[in-house]
């Protein structure tokens, strides 16, 4: 595929989800103790099923019952304990625990990185987003990981998802691109799909389990779906 003939100049991301998970080593032995599913894959696949629940019963930013509840019985966790390990995984969740780095998404990244498409993050987060990512993801400018133009967390700006004003925080190290050329790609129906859409940019659900089957908007699997078409 030519320059010419790519969809997108540029990409950002949203942080949790896309890259970075909370974290299983953490939310494996939590759980275990009503058992849940100690492997990483069924903690993994677990939030994905809290996403498409919070987004199927139109939850806020702020609301996670709905998330937990699902996390908990997707892992496995025995039915008469739900309520309690809901209860508990949502006070051990915290913003600090969005840390686990995806690891084909570090792969996806270094190709794109590689190849030069210019890359950035929007998160709706809590002041932390930065430094959890600045630790093995990713960083604006030089240092150790892949490289970002912004990282953009609601917290330090004000603004927060599904509002589409957070992007015009973003959007100044994209100023050399049309916003319809830029990709941005969640996990949140509600919150990336909704605010992206609203922002003019093209939004791409991480879906790798299916959930939205049937979806008007595009879903892909992994963010190496796009580094495939990105990075020929």
């Amino acid at each position: 595929m030519t320059a010419n003939a790519q969809r997108f100049d540029a990409v950002l991301f949203d942080a949790g989800g896309v890259l970075v998970l909370p974290d299983p080593t953490v939310l494996v032995p939590l759980l275990d103790f009503y058992g849940g599913d100690t492997s990483i894959e069924a903690h993994r696949r677990a939030h994905y099923a809290g996403m498409r629940d919070k987004s199927h019963e139109g939850s806020s930013e702020d609301e996670w019952l709905v998330y937990d509840e699902a996390y908990v019985a997707a892992v496995g966790v025995r039915s008469a304990e739900r309520d309690e390990a809901a209860d508990v995984l949502n006070r051990t969740r915290t913003p600090d625990l969005w840390r686990w780095p995806i690891p084909e998404t570090l792969v996806a990244l270094r190709r794109l990185a590689d190849a030069g498409v210019p890359m950035g993050v929007v998160s709706n987060a809590s002041g932390q987003v930065e430094g959890s990512l600045n630790r093995s993801v990713c960083q604006v400018g030089d240092g150790p990981f892949v490289s970002m133009r912004c990282i953009v967390d609601s917290h330090v700006v004000g603004v927060t998802k599904p509002d589409p004003t957070i992007f015009d925080h973003a959007l100044p190290y994209f100023a050399e691109f049309d916003r319809s050329r830029i990709a941005y790609i969640g996990d949140s129906v509600a919150m990336d799909i909704r605010s992206s859409t609203g922002a003019g940019l093209h939004p791409i659900l991480i879906d790798p389990y299916d959930d939205h089957a049937g979806a008007d908007f595009e879903r892909i699997a992994s963010v190496g779906v796009i580094a495939d078409e990105l990075c020929r």
